[in-house]
């Protein structure tokens, strides 16, 4: 008995003395292989996803159209992404999206399969370098946490000056080459906006890798800093002048459900805004492609709302890319230069061009009225500002009225209540003919008689109540995000944040004072 004791303790012994060495190798092993997994665009990568996307050649990979995240449940490892891209411009022959596609899109997809149309959202794709957007990349495949949707964005990016104008000194450590040549020595701090699925998961895992990315609240935990992005001004958590791959980069964390609310609602404009100009998209995702078309068109229709019956395409672009910024706080303050809005637009057309002249002709009621436009690289052209025309007809515009973001319209239908002296009882009627969510209710293509009566009013007046249903969206979310951004950002870096964007604001002084002499002195 004594014997056969002694023999199980030795078996046991035995057992723990060469399993438990195995297993905490093969976990040591699992965590070496992810710390060094291929770069996405390694030829190993690409031979395995080659049978995944059997039509794409590489000159149609090079076009790009952004990684594509897959569905993922919360884990430790990364997004699995591969590149999807095709042509930069769909061909004639390829499928057309429906006309009423925005009428009661579903928001709820999960596969590029379920968009209305093969094509659809390609015009969301800004073609840049080459190198310059795999180096974009490279920074992205330095977070372990999932990144479901991203893209860089800002003067970093697309530039918004001349592209001879440098500043003393760059701001990045150990830039790549890429990076370095495009910026040419201006050396602008890279900013990012990522879309995760789960916020206080991916805080956890990025607070493990880039603790020193957060300010004094990492400390607290990923559940606060989760919190104090979700529950507080536009829902958006921003780490700024960190330095990935050698480059300075600000990102933004955003909960996916909160980007696509934004983008189909205009609840906040914050991300909406952004996206209403053009981005670099660097890893897609089919709801955030469907709702940021929803976006993009509700910018048009709202442009529209603001201009005369002909104008030109900066007179639109400028409308556009100024929504945003209708109601920002900073924009009354010595922190922006005072023209953003125009810089963008003169030293961007073509990508505003590519962004929304395929949504512009899919529209009944505005067209392009130039004869330049026949050319065949008339889209191409910085130099063409082309002549666009729309019907003015109430009942045409009353259905743009109609097919705003709900969020914003319900605004806009608050403010004529009052404008038109509405009955309450009589206003909550309409509302409720004018519901949405009701699954009961088809949803109306026309716009009621009230939509017709607000696209009727007089221009000053429409462009009055529209204005201000803008900065009413904007003006709060904007005011506490800025607000957020001390207690996220940390004393030091918020105050390093506002010099240089004081710095920035005096620069456009200096240029715009500089062409106003030179301006003078060619009339003289």
């Amino acid at each position: 008995m004594k014997i056969t004791s002694n023999m199980q303790i030795i078996g046991t012994n035995i057992v723990s003395s060469s399993i438990i060495p195995y297993l905490s190798r093969n976990l040591l092993l699992a965590r070496v292989g992810w710390q060094s997994r291929l770069p996405p665009r390694h030829p190993l990568r690409q031979q395995a996803f080659a049978s995944d996307s059997p039509g794409n050649t590489k000159k149609e990979k090079d076009d790009d159209h952004g990684d594509t995240a897959t569905s993922q449940a919360p884990s430790e490892t990364s997004s699995t992404s591969r590149d999807t891209t095709t042509s930069s411009r769909p061909s004639a022959g390829q499928t057309s999206t429906p006309p009423d596609w925005d009428e009661d899109p579903n928001l709820n997809i999960s596969a590029f399969s379920q968009l209305p149309s093969s094509t659809f959202g390609y015009n969301q794709h800004m073609i840049i370098n080459h190198d310059f957007k795999e180096a974009l990349r490279q920074i992205l495949w330095q977070f372990r946490a999932p990144i479901r949707y991203a893209f860089a964005y800002g003067s970093g990016v697309f530039p918004q000056t001349a592209s001879g104008s440098k500043s003393a000194a760059t701001v990045h450590p150990h830039p790549s080459p890429a990076i370095s040549s495009l910026q040419g020595g201006q050396g602008k701090m890279i900013d990012f906006i990522f879309g995760v699925s789960y916020t206080q998961h991916w805080h956890s895992l990025n607070l493990q890798q880039h603790r020193d990315h957060y300010s004094a609240i990492g400390s607290l935990g990923s559940s606060l800093v989760s919190r104090v992005q979700d529950n507080y001004g536009a829902g958006v958590y921003f780490n700024p002048y960190v330095t990935v791959n050698g480059t300075l980069i600000k990102y933004g964390v955003v909960n996916l459900d909160t980007l696509c609310r934004d983008l189909s609602e205009w609840d906040t404009l914050y991300l909406a805004g952004r996206l209403q100009k053009p981005v670099k998209i660097l890893r897609d995702d089919p709801r955030v492609r469907l709702a940021n078309q929803v976006n993009l068109i509700s910018a048009v229709r709202t442009a529209l709302l603001l201009l005369p019956s002909e104008f030109t395409e900066q007179e639109l672009y400028g409308t556009i890319a100024g929504l945003s910024y209708l109601g920002d706080p900073r924009m009354a303050l010595p922190t922006e230069n005072p023209n953003k809005v125009a810089n963008i637009v003169r030293y961007q057309l073509p990508n505003f061009r590519r962004l929304y002249a395929p949504l512009i002709e899919n529209l009944p009621n505005v067209s392009f009225h130039d004869p330049r436009c026949s050319s065949s690289d008339w889209m191409d052209d910085p130099g063409t500002n082309a002549t666009l025309a729309q019907d003015m007809d109430p009942k045409r515009r009353g259905n743009m009225v109609r097919r705003l973001p709900r969020s914003f319209r319900s605004k806009l239908y608050f403010r004529y209540q009052s404008k038109f002296q509405i009955p309450q009882l009589d206003f909550d009627k309409m509302l409720e003919e004018s519901n949405d969510l009701d699954p009961a209710r088809v949803r109306r293509q026309q716009g009621s008689v009230f939509d017709q009566r607000i696209a009727g009013d007089r221009q000053e007046d429409l462009r009055k109540e529209v204005r201000g249903a803008i900065k009413s969206t904007v003006q709060w979310p904007s005011a506490t995000q800025s607000l957020k951004g001390i207690i996220t950002t940390g004393f030091v870096r918020s105050v390093r944040y506002v010099r240089e964007k004081i710095a920035k604001y005096r620069k456009g002084q200096e240029r715009e004072q500089s062409a106003s002499g030179s301006a003078r002195e060619k009339g003289s």
